[in-house]
């Protein structure tokens, strides 16, 4: 879906206002279900989530948070429920699968480690452990209580933070904020803005610790598109923030198309997007998630000029971070399952 611009406006009050005893149940309902008791699995299980629905930056995140875990000599897996693929698991994601089988998300994620997709977490993760796994990365299912996380970290993007701070419909919560804040252990808010800046203050006020990062793109693929025009199209949470990182490359962004996030592209729309490109004499740049959900089109009708701008999560220390997740690896361990 695509998220309507009132859940980002406070100030765009009728809306939110309809919507809100609608708000009010979803939340109790998802509050209820949060407090659910879940199995504990056999290996610590860190869950990289986010307030809200739409994408915040969950996935360059847990990449990031299994580069850490593969340098203190761990071998992740993640765990995804793989939303918009229709395999429900448990199975490992392989270079075969398509985003239309698993999702884009496990698709990306499996190029850099063991992948599980599974509808069922706990079954998700006996797979892993199976497979001699150590730590399981769960990507997105904070407000899932059927694993017992060993830390949660909240993802949050800094320039809307929460926007209007009311629950689905009326606003862009998964849950009541104040159901979410006691599950979490950690804020890592990407990218500028008063929203995320005061995200992280609440989050040190509730004794939580806030870190800050930012997403670049690869050095080799923004200085080959530096100067070049491009259409750029997006199908993600706010494709406005990859147009913003295609600008800050130095790529002259003469034309943009969004689409609501995980959008399955029709071979017409893509056959629109080439004409258009190609009238104008533009590159189209899309993003990695877009480039796998493309993919099994493509195949069939190739198009050599498309081309995705790759990025990278880095987050400012690290070594904080890396030191919070390792010591809930050790104290799972220290504790029976």
């Amino acid at each position: 879906m695509r998220a309507p611009d009132f859940w980002w406006d406070p100030q765009a009050a009728w809306p939110a206002s309809l919507l809100r005893p609608a708000g009010l149940v979803y939340g109790a309902v998802a509050t209820r279900r949060m407090r659910r008791r879940g199995e504990r699995a056999s290996l610590p299980v860190i869950c990289i989530g986010n307030f809200t629905a739409g994408g915040a930056g969950k996935t360059p995140t847990a990449l990031a948070v299994a580069r850490i875990l593969d340098a203190a000599g761990e071998s992740p897996a993640f765990l995804t429920r793989g939303y918009g693929g229709r395999l429900r698991g448990p199975i490992q994601v392989r270079a075969k699968h398509k985003a239309a089988d698993v999702g884009d998300e496990p698709v990306l994620l499996s190029k850099a480690s063991r992948t599980i997709v599974s509808s069922d977490r706990p079954a998700g993760a006996r797979l892993a452990y199976e497979m001699g796994s150590t730590v399981i990365v769960m990507d997105d299912g904070l407000q899932n209580s059927s694993l017992v996380k060993d830390c949660a970290i909240a993802v949050v993007d800094g320039a809307v933070g929460v926007g209007n701070g009311l629950p689905l419909p009326a606003g862009p919560l998964r849950a009541p904020l104040d159901t979410q804040w006691p599950l979490v252990d950690a804020v890592i808010v990407i990218g500028e803005g008063e929203p995320g800046r005061q995200l992280a203050e609440q989050a040190a006020n509730r004794g939580k610790r806030a870190f800050t990062a930012r997403l670049e793109p690869a050095a080799g693929a923004a200085q080959a598109l530096k100067g070049t025009r491009v259409l750029a199209f997006a199908g993600i949470g706010r494709p406005e923030k990859f147009f913003d990182t295609l600008r800050a490359c130095g790529a002259v962004v003469e034309a943009t198309r969004s689409f609501p996030d995980h959008h399955p592209y029709r071979a017409s729309e893509l056959a629109a997007l080439r004409q258009e490109a190609q009238a104008l004499g533009l590159r189209p740049v899309t993003t990695e998630k877009d480039l796998a959900r493309i993919a099994a089109l493509a195949e069939a009708e190739p198009w050599p000029e498309l081309q995705a701008l790759p990025v990278r999560l880095a987050i400012e220390n690290e070594a904080a971070l890396r030191n919070l997740i390792l010591r809930r690896v050790n104290e799972r361990r220290l504790r029976p399952a």
